[in-house]
């Protein structure tokens, strides 16, 4: 269809956006209508992957007295908590859908293979990676960037609680001001949050643009996709 500007993309879900209003576990409504956008893309013979996050329910980081890797493994089975609840949602609007794990778990979702997965986006099958990268001190964002590198994506769609990249913190300071553009650089060297510096740095060197957007208007992924000016877009200087 004309005015789709990307063929493959890597979606990007917060956990914390899953959760809709209510801040922590799922939203259904949320779901449905990520769901309906999805299948929107389809429509439009995007392939579409997601890497999931799992804020809605654990945050390993804020885990204090944690071990940290044992903090991080039940943060990617949070990832499959949300991951599943994606696929049903999709799958109850007739969109054919895999997960697939960094850990095996075999009786529940398929593992990571990265000629399987390619091969479902071909059939037109959405595909939500879930675990993580299966280690330890590794986000999902960077698991994003990771997926983005190995399927060549076009992009990588952030959909996150807020329309951009800020200076400061938006909710705490009303003069925080939003880019309209950034290098990888300057989301490194400035600080922002817009994903670790892993993340960002795998970006960087295999030349994968960010685009980070607001999801509370689940209209924005359509809009993303179709090269609509939204958001903050991080890519080459």
């Amino acid at each position: 269809m004309s005015g789709v500007k990307y063929k493959r993309v890597i979606l990007k879900i917060s956990g914390e956006a899953l959760a809709g209003d209510k801040g922590f576990g799922l939203n259904y409504d949320t779901l449905l209508g990520i769901a309906k956008r999805i299948k929107e893309l389809r429509e439009f013979q995007v392939e579409v992957a997601i890497a999931v996050g799992g804020g809605n329910f654990w945050r390993g980081r804020s885990s204090k007295g944690m071990d940290r890797t044992t903090a991080d493994h039940m943060g990617m089975l949070a990832t499959v908590i949300n991951a599943l609840a994606l696929q049903d949602a999709l799958e109850g609007i007739q969109v054919e859908t895999r997960v697939q794990t960094a850990i095996e778990m075999r009786q529940i979702a398929e593992p990571y293979i990265r000629r399987r997965a390619i091969r479902h986006l071909e059939k037109g099958r959405v595909v939500i990676f879930a675990a993580g990268t299966g280690n330890a001190y590794f986000s999902t964002d960077t698991t994003a960037a990771l997926r983005a590198a190995e399927l060549e994506a076009d992009i990588i769609l952030m959909a996150k609680k807020v329309d951009g990249v800020y200076d400061c913190d938006p909710v705490q300071n009303k003069d925080a001001k939003r880019y309209d553009k950034l290098s990888y650089t300057e989301v490194m060297n400035k600080g922002l949050g817009v994903m670790d510096s892993t993340a960002a740095s795998l970006c960087r060197d295999n030349k994968i643009p960010i685009l980070v957007f607001d999801l509370k208007n689940p209209d924005n992924i359509i809009k993303a996709v179709m090269g609509e000016e939204i958001g903050t877009i991080v890519k080459e200087d």
